[in-house]
């Protein structure tokens, strides 16, 4: 009979570890959401800015996808085990469903506007949970500039002059 041991990251305490799970997987949790909502405001926006903002969604969606690769894996190095399954994504969501469907651009791009904030403020909160382990870290630091640059180009195109 073989003991299950989860596997020792030389200078991080095992409680510290789990901890870092429960973290990461949440942040899995909401990246894997953004990408599907990323993808049906994509194939949902109508109005004159359609296609610029249907390819700006298509270059998000990717990135994002990438960095859900990430997490999971981050999450397998630490002797996690990450749980991408709908059913887990939908019983664990501490978040509204995103509003809309077929719409105009500028509503959805406040919409997503809204999505960001909320990733964005949870990955900050998550990287003060990490810092027992830097790589964590930096990979949640590293994510939420990416967040930031995105929901910066969704703003810019909604921003109005102010004289």
């Amino acid at each position: 009979m073989s003991t299950v041991r989860t596997p020792a990251i030389d200078g991080l305490e095992l409680d510290s570890v789990r901890e870092i799970h429960a973290v990461l997987q949440q942040r899995l949790n909401s990246l894997i959401d953004l990408a599907l909502t990323l993808k049906h405001v994509h194939w949902n926006v109508i109005g004159p800015n359609f296609i610029a903002i249907h390819e700006m969604l298509d270059e998000h969606v990717v990135e994002v996808r990438s960095m859900s690769d990430a997490l999971a894996e981050r999450l397998r190095v630490l002797g996690g085990e990450p749980i991408g399954t709908p059913q887990h994504l939908v019983s664990q969501r501490t978040w509204s469903d995103y509003p809309l469907g077929r719409a105009e651009s500028d509503l959805h791009l406040h919409a997503l506007d809204s999505v960001y904030s909320g990733i964005i403020l949870d990955h900050r909160e998550a990287i003060a949970a990490a810092e027992p382990d830097p790589v964590t870290e930096d990979l949640l630091i590293s994510q939420t500039a990416t967040l930031e640059f995105f929901q910066w180009l969704v703003r810019s195109h909604v921003a109005k002059m102010v004289p």
